[in-house]
């Protein structure tokens, strides 16, 4: 299992930048030395700030509890289809509270107002 675990970690894309908070995992030597010797560039938020992360949190809590735990997936290509699939839902047909009760796409593709003529 475990060098199953290695080969299919080595066939991902490397990434450029790895961003963590400063929780003791990430600042450990083991943790750091792995992404210093890939030549992974480490970017770190400051410690203990939550509002770095707030959005992100607020949408895997969504993808989490109208998605993930309501479904048993049969395999990963099933799982990324069906998580795509809540996403385009979340972005083109989900209304937000804290977006007016518009969904993102309406939020993102509104057209901005044009400038009144001299």
């Amino acid at each position: 299992m475990h060098r199953r675990r290695r080969r299919g970690a080595a066939s991902l894309r490397k990434p450029d930048i790895f961003n963590t908070d400063q929780g003791s995992q990430f600042t450990s030597e083991a943790f750091t030395s792995l992404l210093k010797a890939n030549g992974i560039a480490i970017s770190m938020d400051g410690k203990g700030c939550w509002r770095d992360n707030v959005f992100v949190e607020r949408l895997w809590k969504s993808i989490k509890y109208e998605e993930v735990y309501l479904r048993a997936y049969d395999s990963v290509s099933h799982a990324k289809q069906s998580i795509g699939k809540y996403l385009t839902f979340y972005n083109t047909r989900r209304p937000h509270s804290s977006l007016a009760r518009m969904t993102p796409d309406q939020v993102y593709f509104k057209p901005l107002p044009l400038p009144k003529a001299a």
